[in-house]
């Protein structure tokens, strides 16, 4: 019985998209017509996993246990030895859709070793000890910041932008300017002063900002002026309408993706995607939130280092064993997404195993899998999310005259 499909969970966080403008919605609805979706409601996140606090149900009632949590930890077999082994018998990653319609926090997510030292000290606002790297692939055209840009473009807005300048200080702004080998450390200076400015400094810094964009009309690109307003109507008088000038503005088209690893700050703005990232709870927030704001410890812990916006986003590698599959591996242990392409010319395709557990989402198309560890044959269409235990294969007749369009999150160790 190592193969079954999920009913997920649904988070609907404000940041969301409305009714069935949400990718998540929509899918939800594919996967169970029944399914009541409130067009005023955001439906913001589906979590594919067995995280406590979004824990999948198992849609088979054949199967004792009622959630895949609790059946993972009745059958750790079922993630193979050598994740069973790494990870103590823990499914490691959560799988999820984002729909995104207002900028969710700036945040960075800490490595290993801090999140054990911020657990230890505030569990209040870090719930766990473990490091959080996770990895975004669009699904319709989506936008964020990540990393810090170059040098030359913050330069460059500190010279537009009065009001961001005057939050920075002429000191470090200096220093920024002629830093050549000294760069992080410049560019740590002055990300830390503006985020330790003194509420009122940079409330009127970023009203007279505002005014002065929206009077400004027409081109107000050499002052990020369109996201500025934006993210000031979602955020009024918040300072990480700031960090638009010190981070990368990074656009995905469907398929392309961005990696972000410890202590990289980032912020999603729009769009959908899936996501995939280590079980954690982590995050140390910095603006553009009403929640729990670190500055300290982010300021700390960032890393520093500046690249332009190209360089973010994380390449996909063609599977060598199969031409339908495209694989995001990124530089850690804990996951690696497929995304699976099978043209409209192929009517069975197998599933491959693998030696480690996974979880599929079907976002196209519509099949039926047979698999020798399902009770019975399983009716996959857009919104199905399948549990596939190590060392099982699936075959999909498929129906639907366009293909299939699949993601698979797995472990590849």
């Amino acid at each position: 019985m190592g193969v079954f499909p999920l009913s997920c969970v649904v988070q609907n966080y404000a940041w969301g998209k409305l009714g069935l403008d949400s990718e998540v919605a929509r899918l939800v609805v594919g996967s169970d017509p029944m399914a009541v979706v409130e067009e005023n409601r955001p439906y913001a996140e589906l979590w594919m996993g067995a995280h406590p606090k979004g824990d999948a149900i198992i849609k088979d009632n054949r199967i004792p246990q009622k959630t895949l949590g609790q059946w993972v930890a009745h059958h750790p077999g079922c993630l193979g030895s050598k994740v069973k082994d790494t990870f103590q018998g823990q499914l490691p990653f959560l799988f999820k859709v984002l729909s995104v319609n207002t900028a969710l926090s700036i945040q960075a997510h800490p490595n290993k070793e801090l999140a054990a030292k911020l657990h230890a000290q505030f569990p209040e606002h870090y719930p766990d000890d473990n490091h959080k790297p996770e990895m975004a692939i669009a699904l319709t055209h989506f936008e964020g910041l990540c990393g810090f840009r170059p040098v030359e473009e913050i330069v460059g807005f500190l010279k537009s932008v009065p009001e961001f300048h005057a939050l920075v200080g002429n000191e470090a702004a200096e220093e920024l300017r002629g830093s050549v080998g000294t760069m992080g450390q410049a560019l740590r200076k002055c990300f830390t002063r503006m985020m330790n400015c003194e509420k009122k400094v940079f409330v009127d810094q970023l009203n007279m900002l505002v005014k002065r964009v929206t009077e400004e009309g027409k081109d107000t690109s050499g002052s990020n002026g369109e996201l500025l307003l934006r993210l000031h109507s979602q955020f009024p008088g918040d300072i990480g309408c700031f960090s638009i000038y010190f981070l990368n503005r990074v656009t995905l088209e469907p398929g392309e993706a961005m990696f972000l690893g410890a202590n990289e700050p980032h912020a999603y703005l729009f769009g959908d995607c899936v996501e995939c990232m280590a079980c954690s709870d982590n995050t140390v927030r910095a603006g553009l939130t009403p929640k729990f704001i670190d500055v300290h410890t982010l300021c700390e812990m960032l890393n520093y280092s500046p690249a332009p916006a190209s360089s973010k986003i994380f390449p996909c590698i063609q599977d060598p064993s199969d031409p339908c599959v495209s694989l995001y591996d990124p530089p850690v242990p804990d996951f690696t997404v497929m995304r699976i392409q099978v043209p409209g010319s192929v009517k069975q395709y197998l599933v491959a195993p693998l030696d480690c557990a996974g979880i599929l989402l079907v976002v196209h198309g519509e099949a039926s899998a047979a698999s020798a560890a399902a009770h019975s044959d399983l009716a996959l269409h857009r919104g199905s999310v399948l549990f596939i235990s190590a060392n099982e294969s699936l075959t999909l007749h498929i129906s639907s005259p366009s293909g299939m369009t699949l993601f698979r999150a797995c472990c590849l160790l």
